[in-house]
């Protein structure tokens, strides 16, 4: 964040709701230095907010008393902590050597052709955001994505139609 999008935002910083303090304070206890616990705020507001705004990003240096510098560089190092918008899920698609030796581009493909979307695009109904990651450590089940907390293994178009679908039906 650079120094003229801090001050024209500092006017703008949001206030953190009653259960992110809760939770933030939470985390404060179990660490001795407030600067540890900023990537658990992050994390926090992201849970309930579902990404981290720039003034998301002001009142949480505001409540820990550190600087915007140093959340956002913890920020910009976790590619978990989303700055901009994300869909209602994000799809956390792994491109590894393993699942491109196994095939991963053209579940790639398919995923681009069934929801409209690249990487680093959301869907238009809002419902999937598409990122890729260096990996997700079930090599020997390659190729493999993560739908929110849900990993899936072995994909094949057919299993990643029926994902797809799942995650399209469920409130």
């Amino acid at each position: 964040m650079s120094e003229n999008l801090i001050a024209s935002t500092a006017s703008k910083a949001r206030r953190l709701t009653d259960e992110e303090i809760h939770e933030i304070e939470h985390e404060m206890e179990l660490y001795p230095d407030k600067r540890a616990v900023g990537l658990e705020a992050l994390k926090i507001v992201q849970k309930h907010q579902g990404w981290v705004s720039d003034e998301s990003m002001l009142a949480i240096s505001k409540f820990l008393e550190i600087p915007v510098s140093d959340l956002e560089s913890v920020a910009t190092f976790f590619n978990l902590v989303y700055r901009q918008p994300v869909g209602e899920n994000v799809i956390l698609f792994c491109n590894s050597v393993s699942c491109w030796v196994m095939g991963c581009e053209s579940m790639r493909s398919h995923i681009n052709e069934e929801l409209g979307i690249d990487f680093g695009q959301t869907s238009e109904d809002g419902k999937f955001t598409f990122l890729p990651v260096p990996c997700l450590g079930d090599c020997d089940k390659a190729p493999v994505m993560m739908v929110g907390d849900d990993l899936h293994r072995n994909l094949t178009q057919e299993k990643i139609n029926d994902i797809i679908l799942s995650y399209k039906e469920r409130k």
